[in-house]
């Protein structure tokens, strides 16, 4: 399961981040995560829970936001969803894509730190 290691690489610059700034701890990480990045959502949750034990993001809460995978359709300019499994034709003209425009992000967009006076945040 490669979400483990993603999800240990996600507590790692987590972690970082707090330290950076003299956090008390990190109270949620928010990634951003295609559909086509190939990640299972509930395993990468599930191996965060595992990864975090121990480190500053003990109680951390791991928020996923998912980014529909889109294509671009060079023809008729139109954007559209490709779906699951993928479909790289446009539904407009049904001429075929090859410009992915999302879909295959998996990156850390926050990091919600805790201070002793209260909570904070930082943006990557």
């Amino acid at each position: 399961m490669h979400e483990l290691s993603i999800a240990t690489a996600i507590v790692d610059r987590a972690a970082e981040v707090a330290r950076e700034h003299g956090a008390a701890g990190v109270s949620s990480v928010t990634v951003r995560l295609g559909e086509l990045a190939g990640v299972v959502p509930d395993a990468l949750t599930f191996s965060f829970e595992v990864a975090r034990e121990g480190t500053v993001l003990a109680t951390a809460a791991l928020v996923v936001e998912k980014v529909t995978a889109r294509a671009y359709c060079e023809p008729c300019a139109a954007e559209f969803p490709v779906g699951m499994p993928p479909l790289f034709w446009c539904p407009r003209c049904e001429q075929p894509s090859t410009a992915l425009r999302g879909g295959r992000e998996l990156e850390v967009v926050r990091v919600e730190l805790r201070e002793d006076t209260g909570p904070a945040a930082h943006r990557r």
